[in-house]
């Protein structure tokens, strides 16, 4: 299945994503933590609808300077803390536990918007993608990594089917500092996309950005970490963009659910642990036409919601989640 990512449209004022759904299906009151506080859209959107304290989190020191104009509105109720919300449960501190956890995936619109970011195709700007100040950027990924590892990255977190060639193409390319100079090169070896398809380097840019933040190792160690930091009754609500989070979202919290299916004559059903979540609904929320009205952002955005039951934390296993095999693996 082709992966879906959010492009940069900077005419476009930011509007959190799926917020009536979300809140539609949640009790927003208690104390919530905005696991990805972004440009604040959702923790604002919590504490207007009720919540009684809002933790925002976030590992992009630069949003909190942002939301400087408008913090003093909600006084002590919004409290932002610097970190990723793989580690969501300490950061949350004496605030445990809580009452429901929201999770945006995926690089920001405000991020993309920012050329000197270097998230984006469309924008020139320094070739970094890092979505906090520090670790290995993606300049230092694509002038070091060998063919094969960049091939498997394109491939593995992209879904690209041209990574090989394109991975020959960065070789050949390199040593590269902009996003211009890494859009060019994988333009150099892909067709000229038609009207209404997306840009030729999406899938890549897709692909480094993830293998750069550890997306994916961030995100399975958050949905663990909310499970561990919900009280029974609290709800967890994750926003996904592509196939990939998708999938490894669903698959989680349908083996805390219990949701392994039953069996057949050849394959018994399985035996399963005390379920640790509920699924409210069971199937993901997509946006409906008023919202893709208002904000094209949403096209491709699945939502998934779980309530937590009285049964404790399950011991990870992480097995048939469907994460990608480099996952957890040194990029150089």
């Amino acid at each position: 299945m082709a992966s879906s990512v959010r492009e940069p449209q900077s005419d476009a004022p930011h509007l959190p994503v799926l917020i009536d759904a979300i809140l539609e299906h949640v009790d927003a009151s208690g104390v919530w933590l905005d696991g990805t506080f972004g440009a604040g859209g959702y923790s604002r959107a919590f504490l207007d609808a009720g919540s009684s304290k809002v933790i925002g989190v976030d590992r992009d020191p630069m949003v909190f300077d942002m939301a400087e104009p408008w913090l003093g509105d909600y006084g002590d109720r919004l409290m932002l803390v610097e970190g990723t919300f793989s580690d969501l449960d300490s950061l949350a501190g004496d605030l445990l536990p809580l009452d429901g956890v929201v999770l945006d995936l995926g690089v920001s619109s405000m991020q993309l918007d920012q050329p000197e970011r270097g998230f984006s195709f469309l924008r020139d700007g320094p070739l970094d993608m890092r979505m906090g100040q520090d670790g290995v950027s993606a300049a230092d990924l694509v002038n070091g990594a060998d063919e094969a590892l960049l091939a498997d990255i394109l491939f593995q977190y992209g879904e690209e089917r041209a990574s090989r060639r394109i991975a020959r193409a960065i070789l050949s390319a390199r040593p590269m500092t902009t996003t211009g100079e890494l859009a060019a090169a994988i333009e150099s070896v892909l067709p000229k996309s038609k009207p209404g398809q997306s840009h030729p380097a999406t899938r890549s840019f897709q692909a480094i950005r993830i293998a750069v933040n550890d997306e994916f190792g961030q995100l399975i160690k958050g949905l663990e970490a909310a499970e561990r930091a919900l009280k029974p009754g609290g709800q967890l609500a994750v926003v996904s963009f592509h196939s990939l989070e998708d999938r490894v979202v669903k698959k989680f919290l349908a083996s805390r659910a219990g949701a392994t299916g039953g069996g057949s004559r050849y394959a018994p059903a399985v035996e399963t642990e005390a379920p640790t979540f509920d699924l409210t609904p069971r199937r993901a929320i997509a946006a409906d036409k008023d919202e893709l009205a208002r904000n094209p952002r949403s096209r491709s955005a699945k939502l998934r919601v779980a309530t937590r039951t009285e049964t404790p934390p399950r011991d990870s296993d992480r097995a048939g989640l469907g994460l990608p095999k480099l996952v957890g693996k040194d990029l150089l």
